[in-house]
């Protein structure tokens, strides 16, 4: 059973950290060379689309490492599992006090309705999602570990 859990967890904060990683580093860098309208359209609906998903993949990533941690306690590896899902636990404070609040005004604006500084406040959330996303990545990276012990 720990080991079926092992790859589920992985391949779950795996295909996460992947997503995150192309909305980095593909994603928002070609959204940024849209023209303004298509950059704020493309924008909204990512935020709308992805602020659903997102926070459930997150926790589920989250439960599956605490459950992960639970059972192999005091195996090799427990402490790798425990401090990759603590990561996973300062991504999603991260995503709630930095990012949400930024994605949530973000999901309301349109080319005829967006703030002055709104192109300040998508790179200010693009800049935090670059932390949580080495965040994350080092949370696959140390589940991955665990595994192999």
């Amino acid at each position: 059973m720990q080991s079926a859990l092992a790859v589920v967890t992985i391949v779950v904060a795996g295909v996460m950290v992947g997503v995150e990683f192309a909305v980095a580093v593909f994603f928002n860098p070609i959204m940024n060379r849209l023209p303004d309208e298509g950059r704020i359209a493309a924008q909204s609906d990512g935020a709308r689309l992805l602020g659903r998903v997102m926070p459930v993949w997150y926790i589920s990533a989250m439960a599956l490492g605490a459950v992960w941690a639970a059972v192999a306690w005091g195996d090799a590896g427990a402490s790798l599992v425990t401090a990759a899902t603590a990561l996973l636990g300062v991504s999603v404070v991260m995503s709630v006090l930095l990012l949400v609040p930024i994605n949530d005004r973000a999901k309301t604006w349109t080319a005829e309705d967006r703030p002055a500084d709104w192109k300040q406040q998508a790179d200010r959330w693009n800049a935090y999602h670059y932390v949580r996303v080495g965040v994350i990545v080092a949370a696959f990276a140390l589940f991955a570990v665990a595994l192999g012990r």
